[in-house]
């Protein structure tokens, strides 16, 4: 059985017309153009949406309030400019808040800087639990602030308390931890420190682990020893991290409420009976809820927010000038290598 091929006929043969891709219409192309342009910011848009609703309109509303006489109760009662300003740059309270302020800052940030960097250089380290001891160091973090206000504040209290306790039993005097400015000043760095020192500590670590260890290799083989490699090497490449966390813990540093508060429940005026140890948020609080002078105390938060800008930008101008050094005196240091070899 043999099968029979038929030839193809005229209208196999003829050649395919080339792929011509359909033109797009004019709303198709909007579209397209609108797509790969706004999409980005739509994205993104519900957090600036959130940003504006719960910070950039406060911010915006307290500043209006800041310039008319408000009262808490029956509201506003006529527009004064900046007369809330001008008062409060004038009042002793407002400056010895900011001078409270200030200290206790101070005495949390810098210590806190310092402990966070050890721990987080010891954790870095090849020991024994590492898991254990880097969850054990967040503990104080998850405890309430109230919590730890309550624990310090019946430690360090005067009479009974179980600093002047061991002092005692030291032979040393009892000390006015409560009455005293500069002892109130250090038992509220002390929450400070307990409690957001082991937090730092967990993003450095995180940042020194992220530094190549084949660096470290090479400077060992070069014969430095640990502590040359810690100052000459980990810490210039944490340096952005450094950078944050300088920035965070001076914005939380001056806006400290909570500890001052509850430190000495029992006195009637917030800060302590001469407000030894009155914050500006305190101060702050003062003025709105017990004076109910809302004007006052809006401005007295805008004061504040241009203190921490400022802060935060001479924090921000240091390290760049640190890191400018830093680089100039590398480059210099490796120019003069190249000239010996």
């Amino acid at each position: 059985m043999t099968a029979t091929l038929t030839p193809p006929t005229s209208s196999d043969t003829t050649p395919h017309e080339p792929y011509r891709p359909k033109q797009r219409t004019p709303f198709a192309y909007w579209r397209s153009r609108f797509d790969v342009k706004a999409s980005p910011y739509l994205y993104i848009a519900p957090f600036f949406v959130l940003f504006g609703l719960v910070g950039l309109f406060p911010l915006v509303y307290t500043f209006v309030v800041s310039l008319n006489e408000w009262n808490l109760l029956s509201g506003p009662a006529g527009f004064v400019g900046l007369d809330n300003y001008v008062a409060e740059l004038t009042d002793p309270f407002f400056w010895n808040s900011l001078f409270n302020t200030v200290s206790i800052f101070l005495l949390s940030a810098i210590p806190q800087l310092v402990g966070a960097v050890l721990i987080a250089a010891v954790l870095d380290q090849n020991i024994r639990a590492k898991t254990f001891w880097r969850m054990s160091v967040l503990i104080p973090y998850v405890v309430t602030p109230v919590a730890v206000t309550l624990i310090f504040s019946s430690a360090f209290d005067e009479k009974y308390g179980l600093i002047n306790n061991v002092l005692q039993t030291l032979s040393i005097d009892p000390v006015m931890w409560k009455t005293e400015t500069l002892p109130s000043h250090l038992a509220i760095a002390s929450m400070v420190n307990w409690r957001w020192t082991g937090y730092n500590a967990l993003i450095l670590l995180a940042a020194m682990q992220a530094v190549p260890r084949d660096i470290y290799e090479s400077a060992a083989l070069d014969g430095a020893g640990p502590v040359r490699r810690f100052f000459s090497m980990t810490l210039p490449s944490i340096r952005p991290t450094m950078i944050f966390v300088v920035i965070t813990a001076t914005v939380g540093g001056l806006q400290i409420f909570t500890e001052p508060k509850l430190f000495n429940p029992t006195t009637a005026t917030p800060g302590g009976p001469q407000r030894q140890y009155q914050t500006t948020v305190l101060y702050l609080w003062d003025l709105a809820f017990n004076r109910q002078n809302f004007g006052k105390a809006s401005a007295v938060a805008w004061l504040l927010f241009l203190i921490i800008v400022l802060f935060g930008v001479l924090n921000f101008l240091i390290s760049r000038r640190i890191a400018s050094v830093e680089s100039r005196f590398i480059a210099k240091k490796a120019i003069k290598k190249g000239k010996r070899s």
